[in-house]
Order: C-alpha cells, then sequence, then structure tokens
C-alpha cells in the first residue's frame, strides 16, 4: 500500500471539501482531496441547479394560466414536451456540473485521491486498499445522501430519490411525492405545472423551515389548492404492480383514498454520509446520529485535529453556509492547534416554490415567547402584487420586546428570495426595526409590502412601551 504523508487531509471533493483544500493550500499547507464518487456538487449535479431548470420550465408553462385575468386569448392549447424538457436540464445541469469538474482537473493531480476512506487511527487514513494517508490535522465534507424510509421500498423498482429524476428522458404521466419539505415542494409543484399527476405525502405538517402556525397553516392551504397534497397523511400500504405504485392511505380529514402512481419520489430528507468513515477510530465523541459533536463556529470536533464542514455536519444543509463552513474548518486545520470562530453569517433559507417559502435570522420557535413581537402582511392585497396576479402570501417579522432589535422572519410570498436577502442583510447588521423603517422603500414594489410587516410590528412595540410606562 502506497503511503502518503501530509499536513491536511481533506475528505470529500463537494462545495466545502473544496472550500476546505483551498484555504488549507492558500495557507501555505499541504493538503490531498479525497473523493470516493464522481467529481460534482450535490448542488449541480443533483440539487440547486437542476432542480430551477426543472422549475423554471414549470413557470413557463404556468404562466398562461393566469392569461384570461390579463385579457389575453391563446388559439389553442399548450402541449409540453416532455422530452424536450428533460433534454434541457441535463444538457444545462452538465454544463454546471462542468463548471465544477474544470476547477477540480485544476488542481495538482498529486493533491487528489480517487476512493473511499475510512479512519484507521487519529492521524491515519485508509484510501480503499491503495493509499493511506497519514496527517497532522484532516476535514471531513463527505456531504450526505437521500434517506428513503423503509416502507417506501415496497414500490421496488419504482421509487426514486431527486438524484435520480433529473435522468429522466421524459416527464411521466403520474408521481407520488413523500415529504413536503424543500425538496419535496419544488419537485411536486414543478412535476403538476408541467402537466404531471401528483400527489405529495407528510407527516406533521408542511416543511420548508416554517416554524410559524400561522404561515404554515397558510402555506399548507395555498398549495392544497394547486395540487393533491395532504400533510398529514396516514398511509396504509405502498405496492407494486403491474401498472405501477398503488397507494392506500387515510387522509387528515378521515377519507380513504387509493390510487395507482407511475413513480414514487422519496423527499423525506437526508443523513450525512459518515457512516462509513470508521470515525470510531479517532477517538472522536460521536452524537446519536453517527455525526462527531463540534463546535460550529470553528467546525473542530471536541478537541482533535479533525474538522467537520457542510452537509456531513447536518447542521445548516445550504450550499452558501457548506463554503463558509468548508472555509472555517480548511484555515482552522491549517492552523491547528490554534483555532479561531469564523464567519458564521445570519441565516436565509429559501425554497423556490411559488410562492416561495423563506425564513431569516431566528425562527419563530427559536425565539423566546416573552420577547417575541411579531408584525404581518398580507400579499393578497399588496398593490405589486395584484398587478401581476401573484398575490398570494403571508410574511411575519419577529423583533425583540426589550430593544427593538430586528430577531428573524418566516414568509410565504412572490420574490420572497430578495426579501428574505434585505432582512438577512438587516439581521447581520444588527438593526432594529425603526432603523430598518428609514431605509428607502420605492413605489410600487413588492418591497413595500416588507414596510408595511415593519410598521405593524414598530406599532406593535409602541403599544407594548406605552403599556409598560403606565403599568411603572
Amino acid at each position: 500500500m502506497n503511503v502518503i504523508r501530509i499536513d491536511t487531509a481533506v475528505i470529500g471533493a463537494g462545495t466545502a471539501g473544496l472550500a476546505a483544500y483551498r484555504a488549507a493550500r492558500a495557507a501555505g499547507k499541504t493538503a490531498v482531496l479525497i473523493e470516493s464518487g464522481p467529481y460534482g456538487t450535490t448542488c449541480a449535479r443533483v440539487g440547486c441547479m437542476p432542480s430551477k431548470l426543472l422549475i423554471a420550465a414549470a413557470e413557463a408553462a404556468h404562466g398562461i394560466d393566469r392569461f384570461d385575468a390579463f385579457g389575453l386569448r391563446l388559439e389553442g392549447s399548450l402541449k409540453v414536451d416532455g422530452a424536450a424538457v428533460m433534454a434541457r436540464v441535463r444538457r444545462e445541469r452538465d454544463r454546471f456540473v462542468g463548471f465544477v469538474i474544470e476547477g477540480v482537473e485544476r488542481i495538482p493531480a498529486e493533491d487528489r485521491l480517487l476512493g473511499a476512506a475510512r479512519f484507521t487511527g487519529p492521524h491515519r487514513l485508509e484510501i480503499d486498499d491503495h493509499t493511506a494517508v497519514e496527517f497532522a490535522t484532516a476535514v471531513i465534507a463527505t456531504g450526505s445522501s437521500p434517506q428513503i424510509l423503509p416502507f417506501l421500498r415496497a414500490a421496488e423498482d419504482r421509487l426514486l430519490v431527486n438524484d435520480h429524476v433529473f435522468e429522466w428522458s421524459t416527464l411521466p404521466a403520474s408521481v407520488a411525492v413523500f415529504g413536503p419539505g424543500v425538496i419535496g415542494l419544488e419537485l411536486g409543484q414543478a412535476l403538476s405545472r408541467l402537466g404531471v399527476r401528483v400527489r405529495m405525502f407528510g407527516v406533521g405538517g408542511i416543511g420548508g423551515g416554517l416554524t410559524d402556525p400561522a404561515v404554515r397553516s397558510y402555506a399548507e392551504k395555498t398549495f392544497a389548492r394547486e395540487f393533491d397534497m395532504d400533510c398529514d397523511a396516514r398511509v396504509h400500504q405502498v405496492q407494486r404492480t403491474a401498472d405501477g405504485v398503488n397507494i392506500r392511505w387515510t387522509g387528515s380529514d378521515g377519507t380513504d383514498g387509493s390510487e395507482t402512481f407511475e413513480w414514487v419520489i422519496a423527499a423525506t430528507g437526508r443523513i450525512p454520509n459518515v457512516r462509513t468513515l470508521n470515525l470510531e477510530a479517532t477517538g472522536i465523541e460521536l452524537q446519536r446520529n453517527g455525526v462527531p459533536v463540534f463546535d460550529r463556529s470553528t467546525l473542530q470536533c471536541g478537541s482533535h485535529p479533525i474538522f467537520i464542514a457542510g452537509d456531513a455536519n447536518a447542521d445548516v444543509p445550504l450550499l452558501h453556509e457548506a463554503a463558509d463552513e468548508g472555509k472555517i474548518a480548511g484555515v482552522n486545520a491549517a492552523s491547528f492547534p490554534v483555532v479561531k470562530p469564523g464567519l458564521r453569517r445570519s441565516g436565509i433559507a429559501v425554497v423556490f416554490s411559488d410562492p416561495q417559502i423563506a425564513t431569516v435570522g431566528q425562527r419563530f420557535a427559536e425565539i423566546d415567547p416573552s420577547i417575541r413581537v411579531v408584525g404581518e402582511v398580507s400579499f393578497e392585497d399588496q398593490g405589486r402584487s395584484r398587478v401581476m396576479l401573484r398575490n398570494r402570501g403571508l410574511l411575519h417579522v419577529y423583533a425583540d420586546a426589550n430593544t427593538g432589535r430586528f430577531l428573524g422572519a418566516e414568509m410565504l410570498g412572490p420574490d420572497a428570495e430578495h426579501l428574505a436577502h434585505l432582512l438577512s442583510w438587516a439581521h447581520q447588521a444588527g438593526m432594529t426595526i425603526d432603523t430598518m423603517l428609514d431605509m428607502p422603500f420605492y413605489h410600487p414594489v413588492i418591497e413595500e409590502g416588507l414596510r408595511t410587516a415593519l410598521r405593524d410590528v414598530a406599532q406593535a412595540l409602541a403599544k407594548l412601551r406605552q403599556d409598560r410606562q403606565a403599568a411603572a
């Protein structure tokens, strides 16, 4: 077996791993990048980019639904060419993946190792049966994989995860989607708008990061009006049949149902890729899910010279967070034993549904109710939203009752991705509600809806101060 001695070993060549490798090399350390699968990040290959390509096609198709209201007339009917839709998705997906691969291939060949890594000691890795790597520090950036609930395996060869969807040569006639979270909502709605018969099943309510009961309820009702969705159904049977997969269930309203679908898509979460690493050999303390106990500000695993970044740590599985975490982990691996907290930006997450879902800063359930003050706006009567016939949505902003500082927001609405960016910047800057209201708002724009919510919470804060003064 070949033996390599290195300063920093990075396991995983995804977004976090690439950032960690580059940070370590920039600090003047020797490093290797170890990858067990094909190059190309989760985002480019099976995540962010191909899903947005499918969504873009769906939005174009869905636009004709508003034609009548605008006074526009379409002669004949829209034809969705499923083969052409999927050909563009795959073609553009491959283009994005190609850019990532080009970046990886610019890394010196001697710094790249292909194979599955496993720890054999606190400072040693073995890559398949061909190479041993003795390292001073290591970064675990192995990403995550789709989680499939056991009962869904009864769908046999008709069971898919999102990774498989983008390999379709054409669109199917019908799909059952399990999991109304980020992946499920995006894929389910897009497929429905492209003419696929979709039914979505969930347990415990809609996902997408929403914790505010009012916003969650609004979102569930909004999506359920567009395609069949039950966020709290009880599934009795999943059975492979000659025609596809038959599913029997009892809905949240108590009614029974039975339908057969061409495919079943499992969008029931992802699990960190750590179980095959033999982490026990490192002496690191592990959590119940097998992920090392780590400090999210430094990404260090306990006091060990091992760091964990990206989806592998199951903290905030988003691309921009993976890039930040990879850099933090790489910098600290290079400077070990001197380890410093890195920049952790204000939280921001977006679901590219329509309306979009977004959360910023602290979510409703994360804020102490004794200091949480809520401001609200509905987009149903918001000027620009009504002009565009995109007037569906609800935005809640949260403020600190004692300081007036903006704490976070949850929303469903048009162009929520842009509102979320504005709010995340305000949150990271530590702005108060009054300071945010001093900022410019143009007319007529969707952002005026945000101003309405800020004014609402400002009034609630003012009343709270008055009540406190009166009671003093």
